[in-house]
């Protein structure tokens, strides 16, 4: 069942992007592009060669790998519904956070190497975003433990809600959390627009202009996975406040909720000035202490009862 798992989650990976294609081209009234272009692309990449500078370090090469193999194992900590994950222990809710930041930390060191501006300029608004995300992921992280009394993915949702509107409710809060760190996270409008090439305004693209083929498929594989990891705790986390979670609910709920939402907000909504990127993820984060002091409340009154 962990295998399965695991299968669903990196299927979600590869379709969340399609059905955000789709979605985007849909609203703007085009035909758009293939469901599986962005695996056809992928396949590209995989068979064409990297190229690097003479000027840059073995840490510029090895920063794909790392960013793909931290993302790849912080996803086999993610549960699917009531499925077991393939890895799983006691705190590995914080191994989840280590692993993602991890895998940021080694594309802005990356892209600091290359000494370019244009990168450098990209990784350091990455790193102060990255900054302000991971409280709020944290915070996310604590109310669901606070709730279910672990601090393991793969019992934070086996607690029966049915009947708990308070519970309920704190859990929708946590999903619909999580769904914004998901534009955070992945780069995404309102935050950043992974469509365009303007070099001093991109943030999450511009750290990897300079890599190509194998190299820059690692890094699009690595923001799929870590997409489809935080989407599908937010499917849980929904499903538990509504019903028990169960994969068949909870797998299509992660696509559906996440390839649709981006692709109504990228359809809808314009990029945020810089200035004001700060202010939408403090936002997120000054709700996520809501939602978990709002946890820790209830988690005290349940233990006075």
């Amino acid at each position: 069942m962990a295998l399965f798992n695991t299968l669903l989650l990196l299927l979600a990976a590869l379709a969340i992007p399609g059905l955000i294609n789709r979605t985007r081209a849909r609203l703007a009234g085009r035909r758009g592009i293939r469901f599986t272009q962005h695996l056809r692309d992928f396949r590209l990449l995989l068979r064409k060669g990297a190229v690097y500078s003479t000027t840059v370090s073995p840490l510029f090469r090895a920063a794909p790998s790392v960013c793909l193999g931290s993302a790849l194992l912080a996803a086999l900590f993610i549960p699917v519904g009531d499925l077991p994950p393939l890895l799983s222990f006691d705190g590995d809710l914080v191994a989840f956070a280590y692993l993602l930041a991890l895998g940021r930390t080694a594309l802005i060191l990356a892209a600091m190497d290359t000494g370019s501006s244009f990168e450098g300029m990209g990784a350091s608004r990455e790193a102060l975003y990255g900054a302000l995300a991971e409280p709020a992921l944290m915070l996310v992280f604590g109310t669901l433990a606070l709730l279910s009394g672990h601090t393991s993915f793969a019992a934070l949702f086996t607690g029966d809600t049915a009947g708990d509107a308070q519970q309920a409710v704190v859990l929708l809060l946590a999903a619909y959390l999580l769904l914004k760190l998901v534009f955070t996270e992945s780069g995404r409008i309102p935050v950043d627009d992974p469509r365009t090439h303007l070099e001093l305004t991109m943030i999450h693209e511009v750290m990897y202009l300079d890599y190509c083929g194998v190299d820059l498929a690692f890094v699009k594989a690595a923001g799929w996975l870590k997409t489809a990891a935080l989407a599908m705790l937010a499917a849980d986390a929904a499903a538990a406040a509504v019903a028990a979670p169960r994969w068949w609910i909870a797998a299509p709920l992660a696509v559906l909720l996440t390839g649709l939402s981006v692709g109504v907000v990228e359809s809808t909504q314009a990029r945020n000035k810089l200035a004001r990127n700060t202010t939408f993820i403090l936002t997120i984060a000054a709700l996520a202490a809501l939602v978990f002091f709002t946890g820790y409340l209830l988690r005290f009154n349940i233990a006075v009862q």
